[in-house]
């Protein structure tokens, strides 16, 4: 389980097919202070398995496999030599819970349709909201973009807002993100279980709703 928490910023050092997958190696530092064969590591909020790692003049890196769900549910698909990624490692048991809970598994893509930049350095981002998670993002919830933990601004239609403060901007990968980026989207787990029961018709609506008719 992670938390939303981006440790550092890592870059793609190179990518290539594997099959129908696709292996990479990616530059690191903070995240492999305790690594091992097996390690689970979140980039860009996809939780990958640490395969191999190491170090030589380049710095240190570790190596991990994407399997085709993977690729067609993610960015990874695209990844290329050189791109920046939010790394996060699984939160420790006695760890400090300081975002929401992010299981690492990524929902759907997103794309970035506007961005306001505030006089205060701050930076609100609409999004446009993929229909399959229609009713899972909600205004104030919780939601992890490309791995970071966020609060949910708005909802409106077809598009949802993020408000950014300038600290998330400068140690995360958001502040470089320009109109028409894509980004992995992770639902808050319980949104997603909720959805999850309703369409097994296993938790029927008028349980969800009081007196007035209101969820």
């Amino acid at each position: 389980m992670f938390t939303g928490i981006v440790e550092e910023t890592g870059f793609v050092r190179s990518a290539h097919d594997n099959g129908d997958g696709r292996r990479l190696v990616v530059g690191a530092g903070v995240v492999l202070d305790d690594v091992s064969t097996g390690s689970s590591i979140a980039v860009d909020g996809c939780c990958l398995t640490v395969t191999e790692f190491g170090a030589d003049d380049q710095g240190a890196w570790f190596a991990a496999d994407a399997v085709p769900e993977t690729l067609d549910r993610t960015t990874l698909g695209g990844s290329a030599e050189g791109d920046s990624v939010n790394l996060e490692r699984p939160m420790r048991a006695d760890g400090r819970f300081g975002g929401h809970i992010v299981q690492g598994h990524v929902d759907a893509v997103t794309e970035l349709e506007s961005v306001h930049e505030h006089v205060d350095g701050s930076r609100r981002l609409t999004f446009r909201l993929p229909g399959a998670l229609a009713g899972q993002i909600v205004e104030k919830g919780s939601v992890a973009l490309d791995g970071i933990s966020l609060t949910v601004a708005a909802v409106e239609g077809a598009t949802f807002d993020i408000a950014v403060v300038p600290h998330t901007l400068e140690v995360t990968t958001l502040g470089r993100r320009v109109v028409g980026d894509r980004l992995n989207v992770e639902v808050d787990v319980i949104a997603r279980y909720v959805a999850g029961l309703m369409a097994a018709d296993r938790l029927p609506n008028d349980r969800l709703t009081d007196a007035g008719g209101r969820i």
